[in-house]
């Protein structure tokens, strides 16, 4: 009589790990770190992503949903896979927190790149192939509100939601929106993920121009992850499939790669800061700058949010900008810093240093704090770029760029080999140090805003030890039981 008790306790323990949920995605690296980038071509690709993610802000026209279609592949950006369809296609689509929309590449695509240099093989989606694929309708709320960044259209005659994304640099593409079904993982407390799908809503572009013509940057897509409505996590976490969180960790060293998770990864030594509401941008409140513990003399002001300032988090940037009024004072520390241990020179405009010796040893700190006293530390590896050589010496260069209109950018140069979570329910944005090519501990929030812990999204000693513990309490558990009967 008292062997019914297991298949009960088995019963107790599938329940407790199935309550616990979240989605995480693999990334990887558009280009591999022996691929040499200049810093000047790295720059020239970023000053044409802003002219289409900054001039709706200082024009007051919302351009933050067609991030995604500025050039994908330069190094330094990273990109996951997604499944659609049915039968289920993979897609290699770039992450953009900048952008609010994921739109893949359509079979009927008139001048879309056919192959891509990246090593990948090009997929493209197929609405009739689809047996799950619906078109949107004239009557859907994305057509009769419209989109960020998009002319949203709409052709009566075969009830059928369009869109036009045009970019500051000419470049663009048009589509339609379609639903169908997306497969992701649910972690479940212990590995293997657990298949799951959910029906969203997603672009289909069937016509391109300007550099998303080019095979040497084609990607399939581009998924949005910016705070809109249209976002894959403002879908799925409207419905309480998943939490409306979502975190990454790009891993800056080796191979690249990373994680890329739809849900908040737990982390001890997390900062968190409050995003600035009412933005369509994930904007923070940048306060001040310090090399070595050392505040420099910047006019707050320089910082503060306004129609066209303010400081964004921007995982699609692949360098790092300052508004010139906190460019200059941080350049000129750093530079007397080091001036008895590297040498200063200019190269192709970008300040640069010759050195000898680890860069860990003789550059300074430098810490961007922000409204609620939490502090982003960069170690020098997180504000220089490695340039190559000159004389026997190693070129570092300052990877911050000098902007001079008044918004700063927090791109990959200083997210990555961090955890970066993007706490939407609680409109706060969180970071640490971590060495991305760990796995993390994961949480959710379920509909009453209460977090579950998840588990690790790989097995390591830590997700041993969980399991060991709740196996301590079932054993403690059937105990009792046992005495009672």
């Amino acid at each position: 009589m008292r062997c019914c008790c297991i298949p009960m306790l088995l019963a107790v323990i599938t329940l407790l790990l199935s309550a616990v949920r979240g989605v995480f995605l693999p990334l990887e690296r558009s280009i591999p770190p022996s691929h040499r980038v200049e810093l000047a071509a790295l720059s020239a690709r970023d000053r044409a992503r802003h002219a289409r993610m900054l001039g709706a802000v200082a024009g007051g026209v919302v351009d933050f949903s067609v991030q995604g279609s500025s050039d994908p592949n330069s190094a330094g950006l990273y990109y996951t896979k997604v499944k659609m369809g049915t039968p289920p296609k993979e897609f290699n689509v770039q992450i953009d927190t900048g952008s609010d929309t994921l739109w893949v590449n359509c079979n009927t695509c008139s001048n879309c790149p056919q192959s891509s240099q990246l090593g990948i093989e090009l997929n493209f989606f197929d609405t009739v192939g689809s047996t799950t694929a619906a078109l949107v309708p004239c009557s859907d709320p994305i057509c009769t509100s419209g989109v960020q960044g998009s002319a949203a259209q709409c052709s009566s005659r075969v009830n059928q939601c369009s869109y036009t994304f045009q970019y500051g640099d000419g470049s663009g593409t048009s589509g339609y929106y379609v639903s169908d079904t997306m497969y992701f993982n649910l972690i479940m407390g212990q590995p293997p993920a657990v298949n799951s799908s959910a029906t969203i809503v997603f672009g289909c572009s069937i016509t391109q121009s300007g550099d998303l013509t080019k095979t040497d940057k084609a990607v399939d897509g581009i998924f949005g992850f910016g705070p809109g409505a249209l976002s894959v996590v403002s879908q799925l976490s409207s419905r309480g499939i998943t939490p409306k969180a979502f975190s990454h960790c790009l891993k800056g060293d080796g191979n690249g790669g990373g994680i890329l998770v739809l849900g908040e990864i737990l982390e001890p030594s997390i900062v968190y800061s409050p995003l600035v509401p009412s933005q369509p941008h994930y904007n923070l409140n940048l306060q001040s700058i310090a090399v070595n513990g050392q505040s420099l003399p910047i006019n707050p002001a320089v910082f503060a949010t306004s129609n066209n300032r303010g400081t964004i988090v921007d995982c699609g940037t692949t360098l790092a900008y300052l508004v010139q009024e906190a460019y200059d004072p941080l350049v000129n520390v750093i530079t007397t810093a080091v001036s008895q241990s590297a040498r200063q020179m200019n190269s192709k405009g970008n300040q640069c240093y010759l050195v000898s010796t680890s860069i860990g040893d003789i550059f300074p700190s430098v810490s961007l704090n922000f409204e609620g006293g939490a502090s982003m530390v960069l170690k020098p590896d997180q504000y220089l770029m490695h340039n190559g050589y000159l004389d026997g010496a190693e070129m570092w260069c300052i990877g911050f760029q000098k902007m001079q209109d008044g918004v700063s950018i927090l791109g990959d140069l200083v997210l990555k080999d961090k955890i970066v979570v993007y706490d939407l329910a609680h409109q706060r944005i969180g970071w640490a140090n971590y060495d991305c090519s760990l796995s993390v501990n994961v949480s959710v929030t379920t509909s009453k805003d209460e977090y579950v812990n998840a588990g690790q999204i790989s097995v390591s000693s830590s997700e041993k030890c969980f399991l060991s513990k709740l196996l301590a309490v079932s054993i403690v558990v059937l105990s009792m039981y046992i005495m009672l009967v």
